[in-house]
């Protein structure tokens, strides 16, 4: 049972994440790929939705973050749900460094432009 909220927290953090920065990240890297044009301007019409998305995001990674630390684990060291929680754990802080990294474009970007 808690393999599925940790599983879901990450998933909706990592979504709301990409909402919050395809205003940025989408047009940025479009650029790059060669596409260019003036509709690619229109994708910075989610900018005012970004705090929100963003709160979001940091809301979802809190709800994983308790689920893996916080509550309290009802397995043994050495069983298989130690390994999978280790693994959860893991594979939590990839994902948070996935999205501060997605999140800081827009600060960023002026940098590599």
């Amino acid at each position: 049972m808690a393999t599925f909220n940790v599983k879901g927290s990450l998933f909706a953090g990592v979504l709301a994440a990409i909402g919050a920065s395809v205003c940025c990240v989408g047009p940025l890297v479009l650029l790059m790929l060669g596409v260019g044009g003036a509709w690619v301007a229109n994708l910075t019409a989610l900018e005012p939705l970004r705090p929100w998305l963003i709160g979001v995001t940091l809301l979802f990674l809190g709800l994983a973050f308790r689920r893996l630390y916080l509550q309290p684990q009802v397995c043994e060291p050495g069983a298989a749900c130690a390994e999978l929680l280790r693994r959860q754990r893991w594979i939590f802080w990839i994902v948070v460094l996935a999205l501060l990294a997605l999140l800081s474009v827009p600060w960023l970007a002026p940098y590599f432009l």
